[in-house]
């Protein structure tokens, strides 16, 4: 028996090897991104040999060092991308306090709702959440304009809650199912009122639950370009657009290593995030997928 327990050690370094190199793969992209921020756009985009990204070779003609921070200094002060920084932070806040909040009292009250309707309210919501952003997006276009709320950060952040709040309501719902109904029963024999069960007995239980739809909505709402991108005026840009008008088009040159920078800065904390709430995420996860 303990022979049988016992890991190959031929199956141990098969299995090391292969995790490594999934590392390795996933974080050469960013990493690369990372290094070449800190180059030249003639050294990053070399088309005449790829080491000069590396080596820093045309870096070192123009600043004098193999490294240099003029990408950084370029995005954040001269093309002002604190701002868009600021705007994408205002717009995260409010989109996961406001899904957070409804969805918790939205997806409480369908659990524990004995009614028929609930689920057809469930299906409509993930109809709802099925279409295209970009279809929900164009036909708030001609009301915003007519009521002079285009380009305004609240009237983005309102069309995101609208587009997050259907899985919102769906992910904590089934949360809400794997907690027994007589934990509610229970604290209102002692005494509670529904709505002081909820509070103070029911989310404690279920705070993995809520983290994890948290992270969610966080990550909706950092990463959107449609909506963002097409309800923002050019002052009120988040992130997202602001590194694609980095790009430039056809018509205007536009500023490569600004974008390149821009893009490390964006990617950074969600890293920082991801790592720091791994745990959070695995156990909320982990008791959304198991009823009991």
């Amino acid at each position: 028996m303990a022979a049988a327990q016992r890991r190959s050690p031929l199956l141990v370094g098969i299995s090391t090897a292969l995790v490594l190199l999934w590392v390795v793969v996933a974080a050469f992209p960013f990493l690369w991104t990372l290094w070449g921020s800190f180059k030249v756009q003639a050294d990053f985009f070399s088309l005449a040999d790829w080491r000069n990204a590396w080596t820093g070779t045309f870096t070192t003609e123009q600043t004098g060092a193999a490294f240099t921070g003029q990408g950084y200094e370029g995005a954040w002060i001269q093309e002002e991308f604190w701002r868009a920084a600021l705007n994408t932070m205002i717009v995260v806040v409010s989109v996961v306090v406001i899904s957070l909040t409804l969805g918790t009292l939205g997806g409480y009250a369908l659990a524990r709702s004995g009614f028929r309707y609930t689920f057809w309210l469930l299906m409509i919501a993930l109809v709802f959440r099925a279409m295209p952003h970009i279809t929900l997006v164009s036909g708030y276009l001609l009301p915003f304009f007519e009521w002079n709320v285009w380009g305004h950060l609240p009237t983005a952040i309102i069309v995101l809650v609208a587009i997050n709040q259907p899985f919102t309501l769906w992910m904590l719902h089934s949360f809400f199912l794997n907690i027994p109904k007589d934990l509610d029963e229970s604290a209102m024999v002692d005494g509670c009122t529904r709505f002081q069960a909820f509070r103070h007995v029911i989310v404690p239980v279920m705070w993995p639950g809520v983290i994890t739809t948290g992270l969610f909505s966080f990550l909706l709402a950092y990463n959107d370009f449609a909506v963002t991108a097409m309800l923002l005026s050019q002052q009120n840009q988040t992130m997202i657009p602001k590194i694609a008008s980095f790009l430039g088009s056809t018509q205007q040159e536009g500023n490569v290593m600004f974008a390149v920078a821009a893009v490390v800065s964006a990617t950074a904390p969600l890293f920082v995030l991801i790592l720091f709430f791994q745990r959070q995420i695995v156990s909320g996860l982990t008791s959304g997928a198991v009823k009991g």
